[in-house]
């Protein structure tokens, strides 16, 4: 099975920046697809970036210009930056991964593995 395990949550204030890292083990396959997903209290679990094996990215519109979602293969680690932070960027992040390929992969019900979460709190 594969197994996600994410660091780098935290507290900023507005305007600031952060950088989450999840690494996945378990990795047998070339193709595959990865993704961020954030949910806050009372708020439905949203996708927040994706990136697939091709490198190829998507991003919600709400964080586009200000987050960016990247792979180190050689470490088999999924990275989201974070820049421009904002209050409402503030929820439990969680990594997500899957085999095969996605043509909505920001929709949470395409991934079949899940990290613990981390929190990320952003302060005005």
């Amino acid at each position: 099975q594969v197994q996600l395990v994410e660091s780098g949550g935290g507290s900023a204030q507005a305007g600031g920046s952060l950088r989450l890292s999840c690494a996945v083990f378990g990795y047998t396959y070339s193709t595959y697809y990865g993704g961020w997903f954030r949910q806050a209290p009372g708020k439905e679990r949203e996708g927040v970036a994706a990136i697939d094996s091709d490198g190829s990215t998507t991003y919600a519109d709400s964080v586009k210009g200000r987050f960016t979602i990247s792979q180190d293969n050689a470490k088999n680690t999924l990275y989201l930056q974070m820049n421009s932070l904002k209050p409402e960027d503030t929820a439990m992040y969680y990594c997500a991964f899957s085999y095969g390929t996605s043509g909505r992969p920001l929709r949470d019900i395409e991934y079949n593995y899940w990290g613990q979460g981390t929190q990320v709190t952003v302060s005005s």
